[in-house]
């Protein structure tokens, strides 16, 4: 299998360069590597005020890429959160702890600015969907 590449249909990918996801093939399971994703709703290009709901919309366009990659946020193994105001970080924790709370993946927080000023979060992750299993007898 060749990588595949994943995308949500945001405009940004097409006019920046890049894909949503990129699944890339290995005998012991898949690796799928998700963009930084902010909150947009790409369907309607609208973004959230609330830095909460846009984490919760980002973790959704996250999760509709994993799908398309036959993975799920089950499979995330790290993720990295990037906030213009750390501040606003424990604001969105809930919304991170209902998705990953049982799954823990490794974690980074990183303060920095993005690209629009609307946005207030960016996620990225790296999942790892489980290969074949073999039985050795």
């Amino acid at each position: 299998m060749t990588k595949k590449l994943i995308s949500s249909g945001s405009p940004f990918e097409r006019e920046i360069g890049y894909s949503r996801a990129v699944v890339s093939p290995d005998p012991g399971g898949d690796w799928v590597f998700v963009a930084g994703t902010t909150g947009f709703d790409y369907a309607a290009m609208t973004i959230s005020g609330d830095v909460a709901e846009q984490a919760e919309q980002a973790l959704c366009n996250i999760q509709a890429a994993l799908v398309q990659a036959g993975s799920s946020l089950a499979d995330v193994v790290r993720v990295t959160y990037v906030l213009p105001d750390a501040a606003e970080f424990p604001a969105c924790w809930p919304v991170l702890r209902r998705h990953f709370g049982d799954i823990r993946p490794a974690a980074m927080m990183i303060s920095a600015g993005l690209a629009d000023p609307r946005m207030k979060i960016e996620i990225e992750v790296t999942a790892r969907k489980p290969g074949p299993v073999s039985t050795i007898v």
